[in-house]
């Protein structure tokens, strides 16, 4: 915190009663603090009340002001503790008017347990404070890493405040990290070959489009995938990839999808007759082999399932393991919905997702969540950032996950690992200058091998 005058907004809640105590305890310790009242005291909750009650008695400045007044002389920094986790409702009014002058506020903003405005278990909030860091209470909230969540709470830290680990009840959603996959990496044992990784088709690139199963492919490989190859529906697709001539280039008609470890379809794929009927073919193919492949199932296979009510029986009837990976406009035609609806609340939808199309969901966006059914916590990766914001992203990530599945990672894991890594990668580049603005999809392939192995070698990243 920074020295000087610390403002503390103090709210008709328990938050705005946290604020109090915070303001107390600096108080005590020789900092000089202020409180500006934005409630009665005498209609606050009990645990409010006394935190107004005790910093009175500790002398603390406080004073009830409205949401015009002129900002105090030398102010270095505001603490938020205008509203916490039980709104339910848009902020309004008074509140409204409260986060409006914040936006402009001359000091950085931090807040307490969360930005006053957002919601803590979907991330949507409208308004919200934006601050620069976030002291969360307990555990973290959802709502805090994803949607709207990560650009309000900035920086996150969390205070346990005792509280035992792991809890006694299930949360809500577990952040996504190595400690939930780590154990499921494909470990490489030095008598291996080629074959002990699998074999991984990417399956797409129509007319103008070939690119995309290419970024997913040069993708798996960089993650370990022991053979790739391509499958394109363009006429016209390159028979090499002179990048990586490693790769396998096929037209589609040559693809045994049944012989595969694993199929990535969708990447450029399109929504033409000619598309709709090879993935009709490939999820055949795939169900009548002996060992059926694990799918990725990303872009326009999606659409094209969403589209399609044979298809889509077809897939649900099918015993083929599967990941889905849905951008949310894509996830609102899966569920016949809306993307305002998608996005009120992330974690319910994809959840809806996994029940209804019964496979691991990666609900991409910021804060992905990662679900699968009948699992009830969720996953939310914290890595990645605006940086993803570039075309390809999407289909280096559906190689990433086919990669693993074919190197035999269960489902679950296989996505929460991707996801990580390739939001990671993202992150090591930004890190590095390389980044958010201009990052392309093919950079993230070098970082993303570097963080795998550094896994694989039991190191934190």
């Amino acid at each position: 915190m920074p020295e000087g005058l610390l403002l503390f907004l103090a709210g008709p809640g328990n938050n705005g009663g946290d604020a109090m105590v915070a303001a107390t305890r600096l108080h005590q310790a020789g900092r000089k603090v202020q409180v500006w009242l934005t409630a009665d005291p005498a209609r606050m909750p009990a645990d409010a009340a006394r935190a107004w009650q005790e910093a009175t008695t500790a002398g603390v400045p406080m004073q009830a002001m409205p949401a015009t007044a002129e900002w105090p002389d030398g102010m270095m920094a505001i603490v938020d503790g205008l509203l916490g986790i039980g709104l339910n409702r848009a902020a309004g009014d008074s509140m409204a008017a409260w986060i409006g002058r914040l936006a402009a506020a001359p000091a950085p903003v931090f807040a307490l347990d969360i930005p006053s405005g957002l919601f803590a278990d979907t991330g949507a909030g409208d308004p919200a404070v934006h601050a620069c860091r976030t002291l969360t209470f307990l555990g973290a909230k959802p709502g805090l890493l994803t949607l709207d969540g990560r650009d309000c709470a900035g920086i996150i830290d969390i205070a346990p405040l005792g509280l035992a680990y792991p809890p006694a009840e299930v949360p809500r959603a577990w952040v996504n990290g190595p400690a939930l996959f780590r154990h499921a990496l494909p470990a490489r044992a030095h008598a291996t070959n080629k074959g002990s990784f699998g074999s991984l088709a990417i399956i797409g690139g129509n007319t103008g489009m070939t690119g995309a199963p290419l970024l997913g492919a040069r993708a798996a490989q960089f993650l370990g995938a022991g053979k790739v190859h391509v499958g394109f529906l363009a006429q016209s697709a390159p028979a090499i990839d002179p990048v990586h001539p490693e790769l396998m280039l096929h037209p589609i008609a040559d693809v045994a999808a049944g012989a595969m470890s694993a199929l990535v379809i969708g990447p450029g794929m399109g929504t033409d007759d000619n598309a709709r009927k090879a993935l009709a073919q490939l999820l055949e193919d795939a169900g009548r082999a002996t060992t059926p492949p694990s799918l990725v199932v990303d872009a326009d296979a999606l659409n094209l399932l969403a589209a399609d009510d044979g298809l889509a029986a077809a897939l649900s009837a099918s015993a083929l393991p599967r990941v889905i990976t849905p951008h949310p406009l894509e996830a609102a035609r899966l569920l016949a919905s809306t993307v305002a609806a998608v996005q009120r609340d992330r974690l319910a939808a994809a959840e809806a997702l996994a029940a209804r199309w019964q496979a691991v969901v990666v609900l991409k966006g910021s804060g992905s969540v990662i679900a699968a059914p009948g699992i009830s916590a969720s996953t939310i990766n914290p890595t990645g950032s605006a940086a993803l914001a570039s075309a390809g992203t999407g289909d280096v990530l559906a190689g990433m996950a086919g990669a693993l599945l074919a190197q035999g990672m269960p489902l679950l894991p296989a996505a929460q690992a991707a996801v990580w890594i390739h939001g990671r990668a993202a992150d090591v580049l930004v890190a590095q200058g390389a980044g958010p603005a201009g990052l392309t999809a093919s950079e993230l392939l070098i970082p993303a091998r570097a963080i795998l192995n550094a896994l694989l070698r039991g190191q934190a990243q």
